[in-house]
């Protein structure tokens, strides 16, 4: 894969420099340096040659051939955006992120890299940039290759990519409907997989906006502010509204909704080549709508 560079700087500069000040990460410019090549206006070059105000530079990146432990999983994946750089794509509910011992073979990355294989795309290493739980549904972004999954690293850690969750909640008597939960959550000492709200936990903030209340339960859109394990899940149930269907942190299971109902409905970022700011949304699942849908007849039958 080729990636082009104009220098804009005002006087002459080896390309080892101008790599350095184009805060590319080590270790893709390394893989090209060893297993790519350098061109600059179209004439092959070391680091060591003079880049000149104008000048373009051309580096191609080799080929990222996947790794054997990611089974390719053919089932379909419903794609929301793609560019060259970039996937998103819309993860059901039942389905892990990466693969593990207990799913070797069905996780969301297992269903890219199948994607990939029958795209016959040259990079098919699979490069998550956000993921989800299991029960979460939602909007997942996927880095195509090595440099844009290193450029969106770089935006999570200079707090450049949002994401917003919806969710159904139990708690129906909000007196305000934006606020900002800040509770630190440590690791439950009864349990090794749940996580409680307790002062000696590491610092947890979760932004809530109330968009609709009914009977039994309320829209919620959230915004987390830091990522703590289980943070919504928990801060929720710390408030008194644990997510409906979320019974491992005592929500109600229904027919409806028989698991958490989390969905990551938006994500805002940058694409990482262009610079140009990206606003990615994904309606509720089928489940919360119809649970949204029940509450709704609901309060028109008893108006």
């Amino acid at each position: 894969m080729e990636f082009k560079f104009i220098s804009e700087l005002t006087e002459p500069m080896q390309i080892k420099y101008f790599l350095h000040h184009l805060e590319l990460p080590r270790g893709f410019t390394t893989a090209v340096k060893f297993n790519g090549e350098i061109l600059l206006n179209d004439q092959p070059v070391s680091v060591r040659a003079m880049i000149n105000p104008g000048d373009e530079l051309i580096m191609v990146a080799p080929d990222e051939k996947g790794h054997d432990t990611v089974i390719p999983s053919f089932e379909p994946i419903e794609i929301v955006y793609e560019d060259r750089d970039l996937l998103v794509v819309n993860k059901p509910a039942d389905v892990v992120s990466i693969p593990s011992i207990k799913d070797p073979d069905s996780a969301m990355a297992n269903r890219i890299k199948g994607y990939y294989v029958a795209q016959d795309y040259h990079n098919q290493v699979i490069h998550i940039v956000t993921r989800l739980d299991r029960d979460t549904t939602g909007l997942m972004l996927i880095a195509k290759h090595r440099l844009a999954h290193a450029l969106m690293d770089r935006q999570i850690q200079n707090g450049q990519i949002h994401k917003y969750y919806q969710a159904l909640t139990t708690k129906t008597n909000w007196q305000n409907l934006h606020g900002i939960i800040d509770a630190p959550i440590a690791r439950n000492d009864q349990s090794l997989i749940t996580r409680v709200v307790n002062p000696s936990g590491k610092s947890a903030q979760t932004e809530y906006w109330v968009q609709e209340q009914f009977q039994h339960s309320s829209l919620l859109k959230l915004q987390l502010h830091t990522g703590r394990t289980h943070q919504i899940r928990v801060h929720l149930t710390h408030v008194g509204g644990p997510l409906i269907g979320d019974d491992l942190y005592g929500g109600p299971l229904t027919k409806i909704l028989d698991r958490q109902a989390l969905h990551c409905a938006e994500l805002h970022f940058f694409q990482p080549f262009t610079g140009e700011p990206l606003k990615i949304q994904q309606p509720l699942p089928d489940d919360m709508r119809q649970w949204i849908l029940k509450e709704t007849t609901f309060k028109i039958e008893n108006q």
